[in-house]
């Protein structure tokens, strides 16, 4: 993968030394060496503005009653970063579509699907657009910080090299069963919640679910929309 990414950086300095015509000289030169310095350099997940993830496995390594019983909620991790292979895995076990109807892979009252799924990594917030499997960027910069100090200053914010968010949209629920909507919407964000935690064991990393944060300062950590509102915190990445 590490490779692939160099061949692409250094193609893209050629194709720009060809398009301007090799004009500037030393600072094109300059320039493409520093564009290729920041591509080597950079995080596993890079904040483009869109990028499709990984194809998400459909067969595991473990079986579901082996990542029952090692399922454990963990607070220490390590500063490894996830590859957007393990990001797109986890955030597909939680809201990916699993056929042609557009189902998911967790139970949705109506199949309206009021959920949205973020994660924050070093490199940015990003949106998960699961009919694409893919991320969109939802705001540029770390915002780990600024969740954990919403989130109480729990230690494991500051620690996961990824923190997934489950927000909802109620709007979407209401339509159909009204008042009874939260209900629905909170068993939905249960249910997505529980795929994030057994995943990550399948892929032997550690995570832990998190209720216990100021909502009004976490949505405005992570720029939320007005009709979405946080349910989950779930740090995730290797153990420590």
């Amino acid at each position: 993968m590490r490779s692939e990414r160099h061949g692409e950086a250094l193609l893209a300095v050629v194709l720009l030394m060809v398009a301007g015509g090799c004009s500037g000289g030393v600072e094109a030169e300059e320039s493409g060496r520093e564009s290729m310095m920041r591509e080597t350099t950079a995080p596993r997940t890079v904040p483009r503005q869109e990028q499709a993830l990984p194809e998400p496995r459909r067969v595991g390594e473990i079986s579901l009653e082996e990542v029952l019983a090692r399922r454990r909620s963990v607070r220490e991790f390590s500063d490894t970063p996830l590859t957007e292979a393990e990001i797109g895995q986890l955030l597909w076990a939680a809201q990916g579509v699993t056929d042609a109807g557009g189902h998911r892979t967790a139970p949705s009252a109506g199949a309206l699907y009021p959920l949205e799924l973020y994660v924050g990594t070093s490199s940015g917030l990003f949106r998960y657009d699961p009919a694409r499997h893919g991320l969109t960027l939802h705001a540029r910069g770390d915002r780990r910080p600024a969740m954990q100090a919403a989130g109480l200053h729990q230690d494991a914010l500051g620690d996961a090299p990824a923190i997934i968010v489950i927000a909802a949209v109620y709007e979407r629920t209401e339509v159909k069963y009204g008042a009874r909507a939260p209900r629905y919407v909170h068993m939905e964000a249960g249910h997505a919640g529980q795929n994030i935690l057994l995943e990550a064991i399948a892929l032997g990393l550690a995570a832990v679910p998190m209720g216990a944060f100021d909502d009004a300062l976490l949505s405005e950590a992570l720029a939320l929309p007005e009709d979405q509102r946080p349910l989950y915190l779930i740090p995730v990445g290797y153990p420590e």
